[in-house]
């Protein structure tokens, strides 16, 4: 009865979630309110406030469902296909197949976090993370000699985050924008920023005779 009750607690607590998605992705952070919430989850605002106290409770859910389920894209990911390959898979995924509700959710929480201390805290906390991933993925794949041990994984790291950033405002605020088109352009980026640094140096002493 317990673990029964453990995942009706669960299940009650994805359909706020996605209740509160949906909202949010239509009307905006602020102009929902918890009780459009309780009407799109359909249950009373007594029993909604038992799962989430409040907006930027819902917000905390949202980023960490999300984070859970990007974890599990990064621990899933086979290198062995090579890293390029799984960075594209990736890029499809999360910019061209997920549904454009997710895309203006993730938009809406970005832009709240200028203004709401506790959301800037979770997006960074989100950053964080996304980064930590991406840095763990880009040495796994210099050890087993996909990538160049001496590649800048910060700084390329850094520059593939705000690309991204940049394609989700785009997907955002132009319909008429197509991200596949622009995949090829991303992977190119990536495979420049993931070069031999040493081959450089080189390249430019060369260059200086």
């Amino acid at each position: 009865m317990r673990r029964a009750n453990v995942q009706l607690q669960a299940d009650r607590r994805g359909e706020i979630l996605a209740a509160a998605q949906a909202c949010f992705a239509r009307s905006g952070f602020h102009q929902t309110s918890m009780q459009e919430i309780c009407a799109e989850a359909g249950m009373s605002a007594g029993n909604l406030y038992r799962y989430f106290p409040s907006k930027e409770a819902i917000i905390a859910g949202i980023a960490e469902r999300d984070r859970a389920e990007l974890a599990q894209d990064f621990a899933r990911a086979d290198l062995s296909q090579g890293l390029f390959a799984v960075i594209e898979g990736m890029m499809r995924h999360h910019f061209s197949i997920r549904p454009v509700e997710e895309v203006l959710l993730c938009t809406e929480v970005m832009a709240e976090a200028r203004r709401n201390p506790e959301i800037a805290r979770i997006s960074r906390s989100f950053d964080t993370d996304v980064r930590r991933w991406l840095l763990d993925m880009f040495r796994a794949a210099a050890e087993q000699g996909d990538i160049p041990k001496d590649a800048d994984f910060e700084s390329a790291v850094d520059m593939l985050m705000l690309i991204a950033d940049g394609m989700w405002w785009r997907r955002a605020l132009d319909p008429n924008f197509k991200a596949d088109t622009m995949i090829p352009v991303f992977m190119d980026v990536a495979r420049y920023l993931l070069r031999s640094r040493s081959q450089d140096a080189r390249a430019a002493g060369g260059n200086s005779l």
